[in-house]
C-alpha cells in the first residue's frame, strides 16, 4: 500500500505547478489515494493562511484545553524560547530558538507539525533522533536534547547550523576543482562515521549538506537523518518499516536499487551513489539525470530512468551543455551578464570553478571521469565499497597517484549494451542469422548449378 505520509511530505515540497504531474505517477489509478491527498493538501494550505493572519499576538489557545495550538515566534517549548521558522517540510518544522537554562545559547529545535503526529511520522522522527544521537562527528549536526510538548508531540533540538548548501557555498565563493574536491572529503569522512555506527543515511542531497564557517574555514555539516535506516538494529522501540512500494528519497539522488523498491536490501553503497551523484553536480553544475524531466515523470519511468540508463561523464555532460546552451554573443568569454536561463552554460560554470571551459574538460577529463562513474555504477558491487575508498581515490587523483577507479572493459561495457537493448540485440541476431541462411543457401545453389 502507497506511503500516505510519504507522498504528502514528497508533494508538499513541490512547487504547485509540479504536483499534479507527480501525483499521476505517485497515486497511480487509486483515486481514493489521490483524493485523500488532495484534501489533506487543501486543509494544509488552509491552515498555512490561517496561521500567516493571526486574529491575536502569540500562539492560537483552545479555550476547552487551555494549550498552545501552534508554535511560533516568542512560544516557549520548555527551557526555549523560539525566535524564528528556518526550515518547514510536510511533517515537521525547524525553528532557531534560545536555550534560556542552565547557558543561553542559539540552537536549532525540531517539532513534529501540529496535526502529522501519527504512529509512522512519530516513529520516523524518533528514529531521525536517535540515529543523530548515536553519532559524535564533527562534520554531523549533534543532537543535544529532547523532549515533548505539553500536547505529547515530540521534539529534538540540535546544534544551529548556520550555513547554505554546499552546492551554492562552492558557487558563492568561486572554489576551484581541488577546493571543492577537499571540502567534499570531509563529507565523505562523516558519512563514513554514519556508516560505522550502522546508519545509512538515503537522502545525500547539497540541501542535507550544509555548509558553515569555524574560523573562517568552511566545514561542511550533514544534517537531515529523517529517512535514514538503521542495518544491524531497531532505531526505536516503536514500529518503524518502510512500506511495500514506498519510495524514500530524492530520486535525482537516489540509487538504482533504492528506486527498484524491490526485495533488494539497501546497504551503504546506497550512499556512494549518492555521493557519487553530488560530487557530479559540484563539478558540472547539474546532475547526471534532469531533474525537470524526473519531477514531470511517473513512478515508472522515474525509476526505468534511474534503474536503466546510463549518465554522461562528466566531461562529456560539460560538453553536452556547451552545445545546448552556448554563452549569448557580446557577453564575454565568462558569460558575464547572461540571463537565468542561460546560467547553466559552461562559461557561467568555469566562472565559478575560476578556470575556462576548456581547462575545466581536461581537468575532469580521466581520473575524476573514473572515480565519479565508479560511484554511479548501476550495478552495486562495481561501485566503491566504503566513502572513505571514495575519499582515498579522490586523494591518489589530487596528489598525482593511480587511482583505483579505471574505466570497464570492452567486455563489460558489450554486456551492458545488450542487457540494456535485450530485444533489439535479439531480433538483430535472428535477422543476421536469416542472412547468413540465405548468403549460405544462395551459394551452395550456385555452386549445384555450376556442377
Amino acid at each position: 500500500m502507497p506511503d500516505l505520509p510519504q507522498i504528502l511530505s514528497d508533494v508538499l515540497d513541490r512547487p504547485d505547478s509540479e504536483r499534479s504531474a507527480f501525483l499521476d505517477g505517485a497515486c497511480g489509478n487509486n483515486a481514493s489515494l489521490r483524493a485523500e491527498v488532495e484534501a489533506l493538501i487543501e486543509a494544509h494550505e488552509k491552515a498555512d493562511a490561517f496561521l500567516a493572519k493571526p486574529l491575536v499576538t502569540g500562539p492560537a489557545v483552545d479555550a476547552t484545553v487551555g494549550t498552545a495550538l501552534s508554535e511560533g515566534p516568542g512560544t516557549v517549548i520548555d527551557k526555549y524560547k523560539l525566535l524564528q521558522l528556518i526550515g518547514e517540510g510536510g511533517f515537521g518544522a525547524v525553528y532557531m530558538a534560545e536555550q534560556q537554562k542552565p547557558v543561553k545559547r542559539r540552537v536549532a529545535l525540531k517539532i513534529i507539525k501540529l496535526g502529522m503526529d501519527t504512529k509512522q511520522v512519530i516513529a520516523r522522527f524518533e528514529a531521525e533522533r536517535q540515529a543523530l544521537a548515536m553519532m559524535n562527528h564533527p562534520n554531523i549536526a549533534t543532537v543535544l536534547d529532547a523532549g515533548a510538548t505539553e500536547t505529547g508531540r515530540p521534539y529534538f533540538v540540535m546544534e544551529l547550523v548556520k550555513g547554505i548548501p554546499i552546492t551554492e557555498y562552492c558557487d558563492q565563493n568561486n572554489l576551484t576543482v581541488h577546493a571543492r574536491l577537499d571540502l567534499f572529503k570531509l563529507v565523505c569522512a562523516a558519512v563514513q562515521h554514519a556508516h560505522q555506527k550502522g546508519i545509512i543515511h538515503r537522502d545525500i542531497k547539497p540541501s542535507n549538506v550544509m555548509v558553515t564557517l569555524h574560523d573562517g574555514k568552511p566545514v561542511p555539516k550533514v544534517i537531515d537523518f529523517g529517512i535514514a535506516k538503521a542495518m544491524n538494529r531497531e532505531l526505536t522501540d516503536k514500529t518503524l518499516f518502510t512500506e511495500y512500494r514506498q519510495l524514500i528519497g530524492t530520486p535525482q539522488y537516489m540509487s538504482p536499487e533504492q528506486a527498484e523498491m524491490s526485495g533488494l536490501d539497501i546497504d551503504t553503497r546506497s550512499d556512494i551513489y549518492s555521493l557519487g551523484v553530488l560530487l557530479y553536480e559540484l563539478l558540472t553544475g547539474t546532475t547526471p539525470f534532469d531533474p525537470k524531466r524526473l519531477r514531470s515523470a511517473a513512478l515508472g519511468e522515474i525509476q526505468r530512468i534511474i534503474r536503466e540508463e546510463e549518465p554522461s561523464k562528466p566531461s562529456t555532460r560539460l560538453s553536452e551543455l556547451s552545445r545546448e546552451l552556448p554563452s549569448p554573443p557580446g557577453r564575454g568569454a565568462w558569460g558575464e551578464g547572461s540571463s537565468d536561463s542561460q546560467q547553466s552554460s559552461i562559461h557561467y560554470i568555469a566562472k565559478h570553478r575560476k578556470t575556462d571551459p576548456a581547462h575545466l574538460s581536461r581537468q575532469l577529463r580521466g581520473d575524476l571521469d573514473w572515480i565519479i562513474m565508479k560511484s554511479l555504477e548501476k550495478e552495486r558491487t562495481r561501485r566503491y565499497e566504503t566513502a572513505n575508498g571514495l575519499a582515498a581515490d579522490l586523494r591518489r587523483h589530487l596528489s598525482d597517484e593511480p587511482v583505483l577507479a579505471s574505466p570497464p572493459s570492452a567486455v563489460y561495457q558489450v554486456r551492458k549494451f545488450v542487457r540494456r537493448h535485450r530485444q533489439a540485440v535479439i531480433a538483430g541476431g535472428v535477422m543476421a542469422g536469416v542472412l547468413v541462411l540465405g548468403v549460405v543457401g544462395t551459394t551452395g545453389g550456385m555452386i549445384w548449378a555450376l556442377d
